[in-house]
């Protein structure tokens, strides 16, 4: 696969590898920020979803990105992720209490992160996180396989937060 030409004039971030195109994309993505997921859309009973979840993208200097999710069930537990990879899709270690602790990063396009996730070297899931053209919704898309070895795909919705 070739380099990614990136047309938008973006600033550059300090330290980055390589050719630069992964931090010439990540500054001034509109994937920046923290969004709330439509708890409606997850294929549960209502009873059985979580409270909120919430996911916090961040570029950093160096071409690393760092992702933060919380998750709130309904019992007041909380659960998190926090993850540094850079974007050259290098295996990054994920901290907190969620179902992996390994990534690695991808990000394509300016409004497009695509995640691996992996626990303790069982692959999870792949998500691409996409923000719509208005910059105040995105999607992610998450691929995994069920237990019976069937591939399923999931779609979830998700606005921005203040």
């Amino acid at each position: 696969m070739g380099a990614v030409a990136c047309r938008i004039p973006v600033r550059r971030h300090d330290g980055c590898r390589r050719d630069g195109v992964a931090c010439r994309l990540a500054a001034g993505s509109p994937l920046e920020g923290r969004w709330s997921l439509d708890i409606s859309g997850l294929p549960m009973p209502p009873a059985e979803r979580p409270r909120q979840v919430t996911v916090a993208f961040k570029p950093l200097d160096g071409g690393k990105w760092h992702s933060h999710v919380e998750i709130t069930f309904q019992d007041g537990k909380v659960m998190t992720a926090d993850a540094t990879p850079p974007l050259d899709g290098t295996p990054s270690p994920v901290t907190g209490d969620y179902y992996a602790n390994e990534t690695t990063l991808r990000l394509p396009a300016p409004n497009t992160l695509v995640m691996q996730l992996v626990d303790h070297g069982t692959p999870t899931s792949t998500r691409v996180f996409t923000v719509a053209g208005d910059a105040a919704t995105m999607t992610e898309t998450k691929a995994f396989f069920s237990k019976e070895g069937r591939p399923i795909l999931q779609t979830f919705s998700y606005r921005r937060l203040p």
